[in-house]
């Protein structure tokens, strides 16, 4: 493909804070952004050139943004991958709609991994009432709705055949995936991206850190054996080579007991573990977005700094505007909000990152700032 360059008009499909951060780094590179996003207070839509308050399937807005678009690439992955099949007849769109098919379904996801021979946990599709009976090997287990699952939510846990009836029809019988729980020893991802020529950069592993099932802290690099990092490392570029994929791409992986390490969900997107980048590697993960989807070279995804990236959740909010004081104050650490006006509980409302000379340096900083800001 041909170089898209500087000045041309990108789309985006969605306006969350990924896609804000998105529309940050083409102004950057002096790029202009067309976005579509149903929400008008989009923190995406804001801040680009053209915001279309529309739904993501509306064919007016749709074709409006393939024409007048010289690329078009999207935040999150529930985006109707027929959405991005159509967009692909008006200009070029990363990633793949075959690749967000397989990403933004669970169960599609599962046997992908499983056909190509990636490691992932014991599991059963449950789509009816009457195949309960039939999984019992996989107590306790976590059942999981196949699609538009995230932050924890659409999850149960279940140890027996009556939770499992129980959580089934709390989540109103659509297709589920059961997975058996595994002992873990800690959860990883990779960030990589690959170009249009197949080119590929790989983000350091991060160590992620969950509360309630929401991403609370990453830490990079990952605090685990150069062996297992490497392995992770490879089984995310061969996913990413298998699905002749274009752009970012997260994988998150399980490291068990033992040190086995199985992949636990891809995401088609840049991803909330790699928000440090922006801060700590010469290339950050928005930037590298661009880059693939523009076919431009990839940056460096080399660290200049240790970091710790802490969410910032609208819990924080519910005493009134936090101390950004706590933050600000100290020399290596990077405040960023989204620009969200309503602060609900769970809400994922910006972040901070913590630079260091090592990765302990920069975690226990990061503790300290966070419980500054939660002790107010």
């Amino acid at each position: 493909m041909e170089p898209i360059l500087p000045g041309a008009m990108l789309g985006l499909l969605g306006g969350g804070q990924l896609g804000r951060m998105f529309v940050m780094a083409a102004h950057q590179m002096g790029y202009q952004v067309m976005v579509l996003d149903p929400d008008a207070d989009s923190p995406a839509g804001r801040i680009a050139e053209q915001f279309l308050c529309k739904e993501y399937t509306d064919q007016t807005a749709l074709q409006q943004l393939g024409t007048r678009c010289a690329a078009v690439t999207t935040e999150f992955e529930n985006i109707p991958a027929d959405v991005l099949s159509a967009l692909a007849s008006y200009s070029a769109v990363s990633p793949n709609a075959e690749s967000v098919a397989i990403a933004q379904n669970r169960i599609a996801e599962k046997r992908f991994l499983q056909t190509h021979g990636f490691p992932v946990a014991p599991f059963a599709v449950i789509d009816k009432i009457d195949c309960v009976d039939e999984v019992k090997h996989l107590f306790p287990g976590i059942l999981k709705v196949s699609q538009f699952g995230y932050d924890g939510k659409g999850q149960r846990q279940v140890s027996d055949a009556d939770e499992l009836h129980a959580a089934f029809v709390e989540m109103r019988s659509v297709p589920c995936v059961l997975e058996k729980k595994l002992p873990l020893k800690s959860e990883v991802s990779i960030v990589l991206t690959r170009g249009c020529d197949g080119a590929m950069a790989s983000f350091p592993v991060v160590e992620n850190q969950h509360v309630s099932g929401v991403l609370d802290i990453s830490i990079a690099p990952a605090r685990i054996a150069t062996m297992i990092a490497k392995q992770a490392n490879d089984a995310a570029e061969s996913l990413a080579e298998i699905l002749e994929y274009q752009g970012v791409l997260c994988v998150e992986f399980f490291v068990l007991e033992g040190e086995g390490l199985i992949i636990n969900e891809i995401a088609p997107r840049p991803h909330n573990s790699g928000h440090y980048t922006v801060d700590a590697c010469i290339t950050s993960q928005f930037e590298q977005q661009l880059r693939a989807l523009c076919g431009l070279p990839l940056g460096n995804a080399a660290m200049h700094h240790s970091a710790v990236m802490v969410n910032l959740l609208g819990d924080l909010w519910q005493k009134g505007e936090p101390e950004w004081l706590h933050v600000i104050k100290q020399p290596l650490a990077k405040l960023h909000l989204y620009g969200k006006k309503a602060a609900r509980p769970g809400r994922k409302m910006g972040h901070f990152t913590v630079l260091g000379a090592t990765v302990d340096e920069a975690f226990a900083s990061a503790r300290e700032i966070q419980q500054q800001l939660e002790s107010v």
